[in-house]
């Protein structure tokens, strides 16, 4: 299987640089599960963007944004990608509705955009489709992506490992030339040629026990890079969503991984505790609207403090009806599990939300092997710093992934000689057997999520970290002798990754000797600027 560009992932990154690079050749997209089943998807809250004068709210700015992005980061952003990626929001918004996203507008004025506002913003600049933002992306640009000529998107092909000609042995630059990959269907492993390929495969948020993200957040792009050699950034901060919906008698994957949007907070919903005292002005002036590092310590800090299971975020003042009109999607949800929010406080617990760190790009998601770009929130870019501004995400995806593009026709001419010619060996299964005990995959999967949470969560301290990475060390001795002695298949992959990546984390976060961002440890709880600096792993 050739193509001019190799993508992987089929979120907003992915697809924005599907759509338009197949303006200049041959395209293959590739994404384990279903297309639709990606991390832009589970995106409630928006996009945020400062727009044109006529269509923005008063007073905001470019340098409003930047500082606002800049003071979340903690001080390990990079300023210039932060100015590059923000000054080309309007130009990701107009990107998107070409491709068919509708924005909600302003009541009675369609020349407006209807802008929220989230925590660490100054300023309302988040765009939203009502509380599916990222859903409506995702099904646009999969509708654009699915009518071109020049794109073939192919659904449960999982990759497997990158091809590189270091791997390959070849004496020459260390370059990507494609990747190996599972079909999902068939059980086999394809060769994939290009000279461009590109990694957009989301997060790892599946990597702790309770997480908003999709069940396909496994780390995958991440640790295929790390195998590859490239350099890994920043991975210890691991940003933790204050408000996932808690309800123990609910059952099931969505249940337990519901997230109720920062935007409800920046509508006026209160974070309290089961006195109904407003807890998190004790830990920040803004209280439940301070960035998300701050509000989710708060709220484990108040959980630990009281021993209650749970806070509560409260929307019962705001008029009858208002939910369901703002947010139906989050409204609706928590109906069908029997919590009337209308009525009743949403009990509400942190979980694993979003990978600050990744693989190391500059702006324009140039990695440190030649021909291999990362985009969206498997890379690191500079952007996000020590934690992550709320709705900053889908905006770095879009901008990244077009800028990805001019840096790879520029680098990488298409009119320039291939190196898909060289030999690759076909995909070598030996004497390996199909897995006979699933209990094996799926104990090992539990185990690496419960220590993940239990030692490198949200609190962190140098024993915690160094219990998990002995155990991670075997677990990884395990994880690789069933690897290499059985058929692989999408959980066996999976949980190769999830491995892979628990030990990234903890390799950063023991490399940290201070708090800053979403990384705290009782053991240095004040920032050291001698740490202010990327933390940088390398495989070779």
């Amino acid at each position: 299987m050739k193509s001019d560009f190799l993508v992987i992932g089929s979120g907003i990154a992915g697809l924005t640089f599907a759509i338009h690079a197949a303006e200049y050749g041959t395209v293959t997209v590739l994404t384990k599960g279903q297309a639709i089943e990606s991390n832009t998807a589970w995106a409630q809250g928006g996009i945020s963007a400062v727009l044109d004068e006529s269509l923005r709210a008063s007073g905001d700015n470019f340098d409003k944004h930047v500082a606002d992005t800049l003071d979340a980061g903690a001080g390990l952003c990079n300023e210039d990608a932060v100015r590059t990626i923000v000054e080309a929001g309007m130009e990701t918004i107009e990107d998107l509705i070409a491709a068919g996203v509708e924005f909600d507008h302003a009541h009675g004025d369609e020349s407006q955009f209807a802008l929220g506002k989230e925590g660490g913003h100054s300023k309302r600049r988040i765009l939203h489709c009502k509380d599916t933002t990222g859903l409506e992306i995702a099904k646009a640009l999969i509708k654009t992506a699915a009518k071109h000529p020049n794109i073939q998107l192919l659904e449960q092909h999982f990759a497997v490992d990158l091809l590189t000609t270091a791997k390959l042995g070849i004496a020459t630059e260390d370059r990507a030339v494609g990747a190996y990959v599972l079909n999902e269907m068939t059980g086999e492993v394809k060769k994939f040629r290009s000279d461009r390929v590109l990694l957009c495969t989301g997060g790892s948020g599946k990597v702790y026990l309770y997480t908003t993200n999709p069940d396909s957040s496994t780390g995958d792009g991440l640790a295929m890079a790390w195998r590859a050699g490239a350099t890994i950034s920043n991975m210890e901060f691991a940003q933790f969503h204050p408000t996932c919906f808690y309800n123990p008698s609910a059952t099931g994957a969505k249940a337990r991984s519901f997230l109720v949007s920062e935007a409800v907070r920046g509508e006026g919903a209160i974070l309290i505790n089961e006195k109904g005292e407003n807890f998190t002005l004790k830990h920040d002036s803004r209280g439940s609207l301070a960035p998300r590092d701050i509000v989710a310590r708060a709220i484990d800090h108040e959980i630990k403090k009281t021993g209650a299971a749970c806070v509560y975020l409260d929307v019962t003042h705001k008029p009858k009806g208002f939910m369901q009109e703002r947010f139906p999607h989050i409204y609706n949800t928590l109906m069908s599990f029997g919590h009337d929010c209308e009525k009743d406080p949403i009990p509400v617990v942190p979980a694993a939300h979003y990978q600050c760190g990744g693989v190391a790009t500059n702006v324009d998601g140039r990695t440190t092997i030649r021909g291999l770009y990362a985009v969206g929130e498997v890379a690191c870019t500079g952007l996000h710093g020590a934690n992550r501004l709320a709705s900053n995400s889908l905006l770095e995806g879009s901008v990244v992934a077009r800028r990805a593009l001019v840096d790879i026709l520029k680098t990488f001419p298409l009119n320039k000689k291939s190196l898909t010619e060289i030999p690759i060996p076909d995909w070598e299964t030996g004497n390996v057997t199909p897995p006979d005990e699933q209990v094996l995959i799926s104990h090992n999967w539990d185990e690496i999520r419960r220590l993940m949470w239990d030692y490198v969560s949200i609190v962190r301290t140098d024993n915690r970290l160094n219990r998990a990475a002995r155990r991670l060390r075997n677990l990884r001795k395990e994880v690789r002798e069933f690897y290499w002695g059985n058929t692989v298949n999408s959980d066996i992959l999976e949980l190769r990754n999830l491995v892979a990546t628990g030990m990234l984390i903890v390799d950063c976060a023991t490399r940290r000797k201070e708090s800053r961002g979403i990384h705290f440890t009782l053991d240095y709880p004040d920032k050291n600027d001698a740490y202010l600096s990327d933390t940088e792993l390398r495989r070779f």
